[in-house]
């Protein structure tokens, strides 16, 4: 019985630990999703000053937009599978 019970409880430490981690990570994620966003508002603000003054190339940004979006698919991923972790820790504390 105690043998039973120890195991449910590192189970269940376990589950926590990797929602945890996946929550980190997520936060992690959208933090760097905002930095590269005010990357993003700070060039395209030089590059309008540049364009105005008529002294600068332009920059290619045709490539951050698909980062931008396989950042956010990972976000939505992580928050997936933190759902599927809630879930079956649920299902776990309504099974015994």
């Amino acid at each position: 019985m105690a043998n039973r019970e120890s195991s449910s409880s590192l189970l269940l430490s376990t589950l926590a630990g990797a929602v945890l981690g996946a929550a980190g990570l997520a936060w992690w994620l959208l933090s760097e999703t905002e930095k590269r966003q005010q990357r993003q508002r700070r060039e395209r603000s030089l590059q309008l000053s540049r364009l105005s003054s008529g002294d600068g190339d332009e920059v290619d940004t045709s490539r951050r937009p698909v980062l931008d979006s396989e950042l956010q698919d990972k976000v939505q991923q992580l928050n997936r599978a933190i759902d599927d972790v809630r879930r079956q820790l649920e299902g776990l504390g309504s099974g015994s």
